[in-house]
C-alpha cells in the first residue's frame, strides 16, 4: 500500500528507493555538473516525460553561476524533476491536458501539481510547448474540481484507489477525498498567474467558470453557517490524524466567517477546523477570482460575491486568529475554532504560517508575521526540531525529530537576511543523503534516514529558490 509517508530509508537507499533510482533517475552520462564526480541523476533524454528548451537553457545558465559543484549538481537534478518524471501531456478535444503525479505516488494532488509546475511559469513566454503543458494542468484541474471539489487527489481515469473503502462520497476518479482549502486555492493561484504571465485567457472556459463557482459554493458550505455541510470523512486506520472525529465531521466550530479545512496541506486532520494559513490563502484566491471575473469573464455578480467573501474571511482572521503570545507578542495561530480555542504551532507543509508572504497573504515585513516567524522557527513551536544535521520544522505527518527540507526552502524564500539564507542552503546541501534530490523529511541527526526518495514538489521548490536568488543577484550565496 502506497501512502504519502511512503517509506523511511535508513542508512542510505533502501530497496524501494533503489528501484526508483534505477528506473527513473538513471544517470545521463553525457550531462555532468561542474565537478566530474557529480554525474547528473536525470533520466536519459529519451526517457524524460517532457523536455523544455527554456528549462534546459536555464539549467545551463544557472549552473555556470554556481560555484559550489554539489549545489550546481542538485539544481540540475531537482529543477527539471517535475517535467522529467511526473507530467503526462496530451491534447484532449483540441485542448492541452496535463496529468501530473506527485512522484512516488501515481496520483495527481491539486496542491502538488500546481506547485510542481509553478517554477516554470516565468519561462512560458519563451517556450510555447511549456506554456501548453501548464495550460494543460489548469484544464485538467478544472475537470477534477467538476468531479468533486472536496477531493484532494485524483486518478488519471476512473480506476479506483486504495482508499475506495473510506467512508465518504468516493468515486472511481478519486485517489483520496480529504477536504483541504488549499487544494482549491492552489488551482486558482496557478490559473491566475498563468493568465497574468501569458495573457492567454483560453483556460477560462465555460467549464472553468462552473468549477470556480463550485469552489466558492464549497467555501461557503464550509463556513458552516447553516449546518455542518455535505462533507464527512472516516477511515479505518491506526493513525489518529488520518480520520475525523465526531462521526467524520471533525471537532465543532462556531460559524464566525472562517472556512473549515477538515485536513491540513500535509493531509493530516486539523484539530480546530479553521486552519489559519489556508484561510489567509483563500482570501488571496478569492481576490484573484474577483479580478478574473471583472477583467476576463465579465461577471460582475460573481466578482462581487468573491470580494464579499474575501472581506468576511479576512475580518474573521483579524478577530479570531491573532494570539497574544507571552514571549513573542501578537502572532498568528495555526488553527482556531471560533469558540476561543487556538492551536499555537506551525507545520512544514505549505500553506504554513512561515509561508504566508510566499503565497501573497501579507508582506514579509508585516509585524505580526515577523513575530510569528520568530515563534515558528524556535523551540516554542512544538514541531521545530534541531539536531546534529540541522534545524527546521516538521509535523505530525512524519513525527518527532524529522525535519522537512520544504521548511528550510520556505525559510530562505521568505528571508531578507543573507546569513539566514546561506544557513538554509548549507543545510539543504548537506542533508540530501548524497542522492542529489530533496526529500519529504530527514532525521535531525542522520540525513541518511529520510522519507520519499521521489518527491517532485520538494525538488522543483528547491529549484525555484535558486532561481529567486539569481534574480535577486544573490547567486554568490551559493
Amino acid at each position: 500500500m502506497t501512502t504519502r509517508r511512503n517509506f523511511l530509508v535508513k542508512g542510505g537507499l533502501g530497496v524501494a528507493a533503489i528501484t526508483v533510482s534505477t528506473n527513473l533517475f538513471a544517470a545521463d552520462s553525457e550531462t555532468t555538473s561542474p565537478a566530474s564526480s557529480y554525474v547528473s541523476k536525470r533520466p536519459e533524454v529519451s526517457k524524460r516525460n517532457f523536455t523544455s528548451k527554456a528549462v534546459e537553457d536555464t539549467i545551463v545558465r544557472i549552473k555556470n553561476k554556481i560555484k559550489d559543484p554539489k549545489l550546481a549538481w542538485m539544481f540540475e537534478n531537482c529543477f527539471p524533476n517535475t517535467l522529467d518524471t511526473t507530467v503526462n501531456f496530451k491534447m484532449t478535444d483540441n485542448k492541452p491536458d496535463t496529468f501530473v503525479i506527485t512522484g512516488d505516488i501515481h496520483a495527481m494532488w491539486l496542491r502538488d501539481s500546481s506547485a510542481q509546475v509553478w517554477p516554470y511559469l516565468p519561462l512560458i513566454k519563451e517556450d510555447e510547448a511549456l506554456r501548453k503543458v501548464i495550460a494543460g494542468v489548469v484544464n485538467r484541474q478544472t475537470k477534477c474540481i467538476l468531479i468533486d471539489p472536496y477531493a484532494n487527489s485524483f486518478n488519471e481515469g476512473p480506476t479506483g484507489s486504495e482508499w475506495k473503502t473510506d467512508q465518504t462520497a468516493m468515486k472511481p476518479e478519486l485517489h483520496e477525498r480529504k477536504w483541504e482549502i488549499d487544494s482549491l486555492c492552489y488551482t486558482i493561484r496557478l490559473a491566475y498567474h498563468y493568465w497574468k504571465t501569458s495573457g492567454d485567457t483560453s483556460v477560462f472556459t465555460a467549464d472553468w467558470k462552473k468549477a470556480v463557482a463550485l469552489i466558492v459554493k464549497t467555501f461557503k458550505e464550509q463556513q458552516r453557517k447553516t449546518g455542518v455541510g455535505p462533507y464527512s470523512f472516516l477511515r479505518q486506520t491506526d493513525r489518529q490524524l488520518d480520520t475525523l472525529s465526531n462521526n467524520g465531521l471533525g471537532n465543532p466550530v462556531r460559524p464566525v466567517g472562517l472556512i473549515v479545512s477538515s485536513f491540513r496541506p500535509s493531509d493530516d486532520a486539523s484539530t480546530f477546523g479553521f486552519l489559519v494559513p489556508s484561510n489567509m490563502f483563500a482570501v488571496v484566491s478569492l481576490k484573484q477570482l474577483a479580478e478574473i471575473a471583472d477583467k476576463v469573464t465579465k461577471d460582475a455578480a460573481f466578482a462581487k460575491e468573491c470580494t464579499a467573501l474575501a472581506t468576511e474571511v479576512q475580518d474573521a482572521i483579524n478577530k479570531y486568529a491573532i494570539f497574544n503570545h507571552p514571549k513573542y507578542g501578537k502572532i498568528y495561530a495555526f488553527e482556531v475554532d471560533g469558540f476561543g480555542n487556538q492551536l499555537i504551532m506551525d507545520d512544514s507543509n505549505v500553506p504554513s504560517l512561515l509561508a504566508l508572504p510566499y503565497l501573497g497573504c501579507l508582506p514579509v515585513n508585516d509585524p505580526i508575521y515577523q513575530n510569528t516567524r520568530k515563534f515558528v522557527w524556535s523551540k516554542d513551536n512544538p514541531y521545530f526540531f534541531k539536531g546534529k544535521a540541522g534545524e527546521g520544522i516538521g509535523g505530525p505527518h512524519i513525527g518527532y525529530d524529522m525535519i522537512w527540507p520544504m521548511s528550510l526552502t520556505m525559510k530562505a524564500m521568505t528571508s531578507t537576511d543573507d546569513k539566514e539564507i546561506k544557513a538554509c542552503l548549507t543545510t539543504l546541501r548537506n542533508t540530501d543523503a548524497e542522492t542529489g534530490f530533496m526529500h519529504e523529511a530527514f532525521h535531525i541527526d542522520d540525513p541518511a534516514k529520510f522519507t520519499r526518495v521521489w518527491f517532485a514538489w520538494a525538488n522543483t521548490l528547491f529549484g525555484e529558490l535558486i532561481l529567486k536568488l539569481d534574480k535577486e543577484n544573490k547567486i554568490h550565496l551559493l
